[in-house]
């Protein structure tokens, strides 16, 4: 998304940079990626606006938050999570990293 720019970002080019990224004769369907843009943006991850053009009406994602910004958002979902399930086992693994 942070390569991409906001004016770029359907689902469609989305879907053509990451199929580009898995490498030759790989890919991920069209609506793994439509559902997984939709639920960044349930998540604040990402916004999006309606645009129309051909084909219709679609919707241009852009991110809400810099790359950085998104790793710590994985992170503490990640350790949140952990603390939730583990909170005992996750405490003691986070204190044998400070």
């Amino acid at each position: 998304m942070w390569d991409i720019g906001e004016e770029e970002a359907k689902s469609k080019t989305v879907w053509e940079r990451v199929s580009e990224g898995l490498g030759e004769g790989k890919s991920i369907s069209r609506s793994s990626t439509i559902l997984f843009l939709g639920k960044l943006e349930e998540q604040g991850v990402l916004g999006s606006r309606d645009a129309t053009g051909k084909g219709g009406h679609h919707k241009i994602y852009y991110p809400l938050m810099d790359e950085k910004g998104y790793v710590k958002y994985i992170l503490r979902t990640m350790v949140e999570s952990m603390m939730r399930d583990f909170p005992e086992e996750t405490r003691e693994a986070l204190n044998e990293y400070e």
